[in-house]
């Protein structure tokens, strides 16, 4: 390994040395979540290369600054690794050393190399023990669907096609040709881990790490599948008719229960989610179950009133414009809007008016405007509009 540069471990997570152990947890939290693998499922391959890496070298720094010893022991050190502390052959980088034994720890899982769960379920990358065999869930496939505000509006139905891993037809998802190919591995004896003694200047500690043969699994498959390689598991496509409901939000995430990817060793399968994204609408503006609409008004419209069709939703409605309305003003349109998700009740349709003014007039209209331009009706006056009302609502529309 490289030598790397003092105080490494601190530039890792982005705090400073004297940073408290709970900034050094929340920097972790946030960096662990950032670049799990799981979360760059879709990028390219140098791409999860690189999260990958970033992951092993944030976690092997919250090993050790996270410990208060370790941290203690890597300070006294100047902030450089050595042989039994850190790095490579120490507590955190060396040999069998597991990021996501440090990830399920720190989230809540069962941690140690006695499988995933907790938190990093969320990840799907959870796994469980099952007659001596380590179970893995599935992971989670995540898909885009594209909506119109009409489709929000009603709610509706869209086909979902995916590729996901299903369990092996040939092996029925073992791996192996048949049951007799399964062996305990004989460096673990089935446990998946093993122990060792690291001595540094700290003293002796017992080190768990997983086994180098089975990768813990605790089972050696003698004769792998020829379908599946060993995997236990072949890619499929399937497509799947989903219902949408009424009122969904842009980015909101639905998610459907056991339809992503199978898991290895015949685990159970992650969930499928289904991210909304909601296509840009070119009247209205939407603002939770709210929306907004701008209307144009002319003068003599604005002045005298008028009746104007306003475009809703499904279709349109005639609105009385007042007489003296102001540009700027602000209506509104009772449950004329979307309907919550949750179901209860509908938003409404808030109609901004902007008063039009012409830049070009003709000779007959500049002279009939300036027979009016000394006449008291024309002069401004304050107070005309509800400022308060309009200034909470005029970046909606902006």
């Amino acid at each position: 390994m490289a030598e790397r540069e003092a105080y490494f471990y601190y530039k890792v997570l982005g705090v400073d040395k004297s940073a408290s152990a709970d900034d050094i947890k929340r920097a972790y939290r946030k960096l662990a979540v950032q670049y799990h693998p799981d979360k760059h499922v879709d990028d390219s391959e140098a791409d999860k290369k690189a999260a990958e890496e970033k992951f092993k070298e944030i976690a092997e720094a919250y090993d050790t600054l996270g410990d208060e010893k370790k941290r203690a022991a890597y300070d006294q050190a100047g902030g450089r690794t050595m042989d039994g502390f850190g790095g490579a052959g120490g507590f955190g980088g060396g040999q069998g050393f597991d990021p996501f034994d440090i990830f399920n720890a720190f989230f809540g899982g069962r941690g140690g190399n006695g499988g995933f769960g907790g938190f990093s379920d969320f990840f799907s990358g959870g796994a469980s023990q099952s007659g001596g065999t380590r179970v893995y869930r599935g992971r989670d496939i995540r898909k885009r669907v594209n909506l119109t505000l009409e489709e929000i509006a009603n709610g509706c139905e869209k086909e979902i096609s995916i590729e996901r891993d299903v369990p092996c037809p040939t092996c029925n998802g073992r791996g192996a040709q048949s049951e007799a190919d399964i062996k305990t591995c004989p460096a673990c004896k089935g446990t998946g881990t093993y122990k060792r003694v690291v001595n540094s200047f700290l003293g002796q500690m017992v080190q768990q790490t997983t086994c180098q043969q089975c990768n813990g699994e605790g089972k050696i498959i003698s004769k792998p599948c020829h379908s599946c390689g060993g995997t236990g598991l072949t890619r499929k496509k399937e497509t799947f008719t989903v219902k949408i409901p009424a009122g969904v939000d842009d980015g909101m995430q639905l998610s459907m229960s056991g339809k992503g990817h199978a898991g290895k060793n015949n685990g159970p399968c992650g969930d499928l989610l289904l991210v909304i994204q909601q296509a840009e609408h070119k009247e209205f503006k939407r603002d939770g179950s709210d929306l907004y609409y701008t209307k144009l008004l002319s003068v003599p419209e604005a002045i005298l009133g008028a009746t104007v069709e306003i475009p809703v939703l499904g279709g349109s409605v005639k609105v009385e414009v007042k007489p003296g309305t102001q540009s700027g003003e602000t209506v509104k349109l009772r449950n004329r809007g979307l309907p919550s998700v949750n179901g209860y009740g509908t938003g409404d349709l808030y109609i901004k008016y902007i008063v039009y003014i012409p830049k070009k007039l003709s000779k007959e209209e500049k002279a009939a405007i300036e027979t009016l331009k000394n006449s008291a009706s024309f002069a401004p006056k304050e107070g005309n509009e509800d400022k308060g009302f309009f200034d909470k609502l005029k970046d909606m529309f902006e």
